[in-house]
């Protein structure tokens, strides 16, 4: 029976804390939309499709040694209705490290 509550905790830990990555993962995810949305406003483009897609992520150390996790988003837009271009987002955590467009960095 101890077997049985122990498998059972651990289960509902591994659970939890997946759940947890999940719910990060959205919020960086909502946080990149707002940011491409902001900046295609001031840059005076049109923001295509209405979200960011996930292009990938890598493990980073910062200036303390301390490991983080980037989180790189591409989104579409377009300057002149026709063609379109792409931009990127990068963010430790939920803190912008970077965001750019197709030949301009911003």
């Amino acid at each position: 029976m101890d077997g049985d509550f122990i498998m059972l905790v651990a289960a509902a830990g591994a659970v939890a804390a997946l759940y947890k990555l999940w719910q990060v993962s959205l919020d960086a995810r909502e946080s990149a939309n707002h940011i491409a949305k902001d900046t295609c406003s001031r840059a005076v483009v049109q923001f295509l499709d209405g979200t960011v897609a996930f292009a990938g992520f890598r493990l980073t150390r910062d200036s303390r040694g301390k490991r983080r996790l980037l989180r790189t988003y591409t989104f579409d837009y377009t300057r002149d209705g026709f063609e379109r271009a792409q931009g990127f987002i990068v963010l430790a955590g939920d803190r912008l490290e970077a965001v750019g467009l197709a030949g301009s960095p911003t």
